[in-house]
């Protein structure tokens, strides 16, 4: 069997990155809940098996630096180290180090740089320092009480070996005594129990045999494998137990629970763990070969444990062990990685697949033949099942997204001198991945921007009468077939007199023009605008919210701010939960098509003769006591040719607001595959995409948060006027 190695370094790459991940956000729960053992053996894990899947490989540099984490780690879960700030600040600079040594192997031959090799060096020098820690956590040893003879041993932290020789061992030219002589060249017999019980009458004694048992109190820091060597050439036939000190049994507990989840038998994972040799694992084996009476073979745990070759507590963690990786391995059968330009790929021809299925509907309804167009309609539900399953393939929480400001808003905020908390919810909500990518970078400049200019000092919040440490709010939510996002601070607020005297500075407000708070926070998402007093590494250089704005429109989207001074800041994206195929109404006015995100559509109204001559005077519709801002696609799109004898409204809603669309056909729903517009086409107000009908012609699809907000603000200037 050949094994592609690129393939698997690739899957490397890929896990390695995860487990970063899982580090960072372990670590981040750490610095709040120093004690949880849960976390801190999380943390280690990671490590250890980002450790071992680089010496696979051959990766020196990552196996090198993450083996002195790894140290760190341990000597953290054992409470040589205790936690505190500067170990978890410095630990996470080791994560951040560790990520760059992962993308230097994703480069195929790069290397690391002057700089990374100096802070790599730093590193292993602020890690080393830790090593060498000692603290009152450490684990004590204790003194054993040592026996002349027949003494208890128990309650010692010393290797107890019980050894009954082959009777022949001095016919085979063996002396036990020189055992004994071996054994204390490793460590300290601490005591020796000889055991007659063996000893036949004074009579029946061969004095060419060996009657006697031993029981050992034998303290060393070397691990079993080492000790059951010395016994090699006497195993045969002798009864060679070796029990680890009160120490070893947790040390291999917490070894079994470190290593990675594969899937392994009971013997081995004892085995690797060096709770149990190879020979023991043999013996107990070949017991487990014999029946009892019943005939059945006991669990090799149970037929260990009776030989006292391992500890009950041992066994039973390392049954658990093995119920992890069951686990986990039915987990990891459940999911297959897949690249995402095969994902776009599939994407794509399912959109192909809609209009060819549209096509192929048209060509029934004008053939008049019902067969042909219940199958076609079969064919249409079967294809949008099958868009819907695919457009769910590429459908992610955004929590993943949010939880990496976890990390951002700890290190911001200590370089701001602020203590601020950030608080999530709607992790669970999805988004297409295609929008999660683009919307990490506005979603950076906002968080960073609300720490900097939103959330007070804590003098001044205090002062306010305000608790010292602030919040910033994390919140998603789906609203009308969008995905709404919200950043919310509890800071000061947005200075409104000081946004309008800067905006007329700069010549964005004429000196008598009159504005709504609304139309003056908006100001700041302007290009340049900046009303910070000094340049910071985070602000202050006029750049960055006209960007967010800019990248947030790109995706169909759009922003909108909430401010009240003294109490915060809500800044507010709403985006379309996919780019690719949507449900959309088509409509037409005149020969010209156009498609209404269907999510978006209240209901549709026919407009009377009475009404249809009120709009000449008037842009908006009484509907059942509510005033309806109408928006008339044949003049917003200045559409030629005579009206249609017949009107209809669509009434749409976006972000709360709602608008009619007047049009002169209502042409059903419609299976839209969104096609973007062209950079001619890029700056066209009320059109967001195109697509192809089942004709083959295009239609255009309405940005209707852009026409909502047009009707709105027509409604809004000529209640000023009046």
């Amino acid at each position: 069997m050949s094994i592609n190695l690129d393939q698997a370094l690739q899957t490397f790459i890929a896990e390695a990155r995860e487990l970063l991940e899982d580090m960072e956000n372990s670590l981040l729960q750490l610095e709040s809940d120093p004690e949880n053992a849960e976390i801190i053996g999380a943390i280690f894990r990671a490590a250890h098996t980002i450790k071992g899947s680089a010496g696979l490989f051959g990766l020196d540099q990552v196996v090198g630096y993450t083996h002195i984490v790894e140290n760190v780690l341990d000597r953290v879960r054992d409470g040589s180290i205790p936690i505190e700030g500067n170990l978890v600040a410095l630990l996470l600079e080791s994560r951040d180090h560790m990520a760059e040594l992962v993308s230097v192997v994703a480069d195929q031959g790069g290397e690391l740089d002057d700089a990374a090799l100096k802070r790599d060096k730093a590193l292993r020098a602020r890690l080393q320092a830790y090593q060498g820690v000692q603290t009152g956590h450490a684990a004590a040893v204790i003194e054993p009480e040592i026996e002349a003879s027949g003494g208890d041993v128990e309650g010692t932290d010393s290797w107890h070996l019980s050894l009954r020789f082959d009777r022949e061992i001095l016919k085979n030219g063996m002396d036990p005594i020189s055992f004994f002589r071996y054994l204390g060249t490793m460590g300290e017999i601490v005591s020796i129990v000889t055991l007659p019980d063996a000893m036949p009458p004074a009579s029946e004694m061969d004095p060419e045999l060996c009657y006697l048992g031993f029981e050992v109190n034998f303290r060393s820091d070397a691990d079993k494998n080492t000790i059951a060597g010395v016994f090699d050439f006497v195993r045969e036939n002798s009864s060679i137990r070796i029990l680890p000190p009160h120490s070893k049994v947790a040390e291999y507990i917490e070894l079994i629970r470190s290593l990675p989840e594969d899937e392994k038998r009971l013997g081995d994972i004892l085995v690797t763990s060096g709770a149990l040799t190879r020979q023991e694992l043999e013996e107990g084996l070949d017991a487990q070969k014999h029946p009892d009476a019943d005939g059945a073979s006991p669990p090799l745990g149970e037929i260990l444990v009776e030989q006292c070759s391992v500890e009950q507590e041992v066994v039973q963690a390392a049954l658990e062990k093995q119920s992890q990786a069951r686990e986990s391995k039915s987990k990891e059968n459940r999911y297959v990685r897949v690249h995402a330009d095969k994902l776009d790929e599939l994407i794509n021809l399912v959109g192909e697949l809609v209009i060819a299925g549209a096509g192929a509907n048209l060509l029934a309804q004008r053939a008049n033949d019902s067969s042909l167009q219940e199958a076609t309609s079969t064919m249409s539900r079967l294809v949008e099942e099958i868009r819907d399953g695919a457009l769910k393939l590429r459908m992610v929480p955004i929590g993943d997204t949010f939880s990496r400001f976890q990390r951002v808003v700890r290190d911001v905020s200590k370089e701001l001198g602020k203590d601020i908390d950030l608080l999530i919810s709607g992790a669970e909500t999805e988004l297409d991945k295609t929008v999660v990518e683009k919307i990490g970078d506005p979603l950076m400049h906002l968080v960073r921007n609300a720490m900097d200019h939103g959330i007070e000092s804590a003098e001044k919040r205090l002062a306010a009468g305000k608790l010292a440490k602030g919040t910033l709010k994390l919140n998603a939510y789906h609203d009308s077939g969008s995905i709404a996002i919200e950043i919310s601070d509890d800071g000061g607020g947005l200075n409104r007199d000081r946004i309008l005297q800067k905006g007329l500075e700069r010549g964005l407000v004429q000196p008598n023009q009159v504005l709504t708070d609304h139309e003056i926070y908006n100001l700041i998402f302007e290009a340049g605008f900046s009303t910070a007093e000094a340049v910071t590494n985070l602000s202050g250089r006029g750049v960055g919210m006209d960007v967010v704005k800019r990248n947030i429109v790109a995706l169909r989207g759009s922003v909108e701010l909430d401010s009240q001074t003294g109490q915060g800041t809500t800044v507010r994206i709403r985006l379309p939960l996919t780019l690719a195929i949507i449900d959309g109404f088509l409509v037409s006015v005149d020969k010209s098509g156009y498609v209404v995100p269907l999510d978006m559509v209240i209901e549709c109204v026919e407009l009377t003769e009475s009404e249809r001559q009120g709009m000449k005077e008037r842009s908006y519709l009484n509907l059942r006591g509510e005033v309806l801002p109408l928006v008339p696609l044949r003049t917003h799109f200045e559409v030629e040719g005579s009206h249609s004898r017949r009107e209809n409204v669509v009434v749409v809603q976006y972000a709360g607001q709602k608008a009619g669309l007047v049009v002169d056909e209502l042409q059903g729903e419609f299976q839209t595959v969104i096609k973007p517009l062209g950079k001619l086409f890029s700056n066209l107000r009320g059109i967001s995409g195109s697509t192809i009908l089942g004709t083959g012609e295009v239609a255009l699809i309405l940005d209707v948060p852009s026409l909502v907000q047009q009707a709105a603000n027509a409604e809004q200037k000529v209640a000023s006027a009046g």
